[in-house]
């Protein structure tokens, strides 16, 4: 196997290394392009040293006129990584003026994988959302940014690179899945319509006041942007969150629990799978205040009856592979399996929401992944992103 490894200028460059060694060790043949930009942080004999092959940095470079074509002729995939903004914008607006974007234009249609780097307000700048739309309709796949301190500081948004055994776990189901020189590569996902359910309901109390609980949706937005990466046709079903929905994603905002069980419902009729990692309120009060509720008067009791059970009501058509998750506080494993027999489920992810690193408002997991067929996958702790791949990987042999 063949790879380009295309790192642009950005900090993230130093992850960059690490995935040539990686790739390299894998017995692919890597050849590195640097841009002028990326030289001014990693050094080409870095990269030299890590090959064992030569690392193309210009156009210009004695010798080496066609270079880029060359190259651009020979890959299975090229990895674009780190992927600045800069270099997707050129890239979409279909730029050769150095000679990563040369070799990235005369590639025909060779497939890409980028990991986007940047700064969280430039990956959500409707700028960026537009050039990776745009990339994404040619074909490119992408994985990440994740959530994650940047080189300004600490972020609770998206914009930091994949770890390279994230990216080298990426491209190694885009290889392994037959991708070579000039065909499309195919996975088990391709074309499969898959739901991802995300975050928390909300359920009022009054207009001013709700019932809900502390997810966040990172769970859900990663396992969304994994299956896109590998080629499916998702649709991301979010409730309240804060997160930056993945550039190009197809996406229904939802409120309460009824809302998303009729926005899921209405998905079914087309879906190859269906992965429910949102956490819906249970309850809601039984009857909603019109008006806001004064403090003055004191205190009050509220009755409150079950929210409708997304996974029991739905309709699914026959052959629909239906994930569900089991947030639990105790004999976890007991109630996963009750949960998989009384609502038909194919797999459930277990966690534990009392485990330091787990469960709601923190951006790793750990979870067991319990299948119908007998699977039993116990994974540690790892960013919700690798949490996400290793789900996928286990499914995966059930599409």
């Amino acid at each position: 196997m063949h790879v380009v490894l295309g790192v642009s200028g950005g900090i993230a460059c130093y992850k960059s290394c690490t995935l040539a060694r990686r790739l390299t060790e894998a017995n692919v043949t890597v050849d590195v392009v640097l841009t002028a930009a990326a030289a001014e942080f990693i050094r080409p004999v870095t990269f030299e040293a890590l090959t064992g092959r030569p690392v193309l940095t210009s156009l210009w470079d004695p010798g080496r006129a066609l270079a880029h074509i060359d190259l651009a002729k020979a890959p299975d995939l090229v990895i674009l990584a780190p992927a600045t903004a800069n270099i997707l914008a050129r890239a979409a607006m279909g730029m050769a003026d150095d000679v990563l974007t040369a070799l990235l234009l005369a590639r025909g249609n060779r497939p890409v994988l980028a990991a986007p780097a940047m700064n969280d307000d430039m990956y959500a700048n409707p700028a960026t959302s537009a050039n990776i739309r745009i990339l994404t309709e040619r074909g490119w796949q992408f994985i990440g940014p994740d959530v994650g301190a940047l080189a300004e500081g600490p972020s609770e948004r998206p914009g930091r690179m994949s770890e390279p055994e994230a990216i080298f776990a990426a491209a190694q189901r885009l290889l392994g899945s037959g991708a070579k020189a000039g065909a499309q590569t195919k996975s088990k996902w391709s074309g499969k319509k898959v739901i991802v359910t995300a975050g928390p309901t909300r359920e009022h109390l009054d207009p001013v006041r709700v019932i809900t609980n502390p997810s966040s949706g990172r769970m859900g937005y990663a396992l969304a942007e994994a299956a896109r990466a590998r080629g499916a046709d998702v649709v991301l079903v979010t409730g309240p969150t804060e997160l930056t929905v993945p550039a190009g994603l197809a996406t229904k905002r939802v409120e309460t629990t009824a809302d998303m069980q009729q926005a899921v419902q209405s998905l079914m009729n087309s879906a190859d799978a269906l992965i429910m990692s949102a956490a819906p309120a249970d309850y809601r009060p039984k009857d909603q205040a019109k008006t806001k509720r004064p403090r003055a008067n004191g205190a009050f009791s509220v009755a409150l009856e079950a929210t409708p059970d997304i996974l029991r009501s739905l309709k699914r058509r026959k052959g629909t592979l239906v994930v569900g998750f089991a947030l639990e506080t105790g004999n976890g494993l007991a109630k996963a399996r009750s949960k998989m027999q009384n609502k038909a489920l194919d797999f459930v992810i277990l966690n534990d929401a009392t485990e330091p690193g787990a469960g709601f408002e923190v951006t790793t997991n750990r979870v067991t992944i319990l299948g119908r067929n007998g699977t039993h996958v116990d994974l540690p702790v790892l960013p919700k992103r690798d949490v996400a791949e290793r789900i996928l990987d286990v499914v995966e042999e059930a599409l």
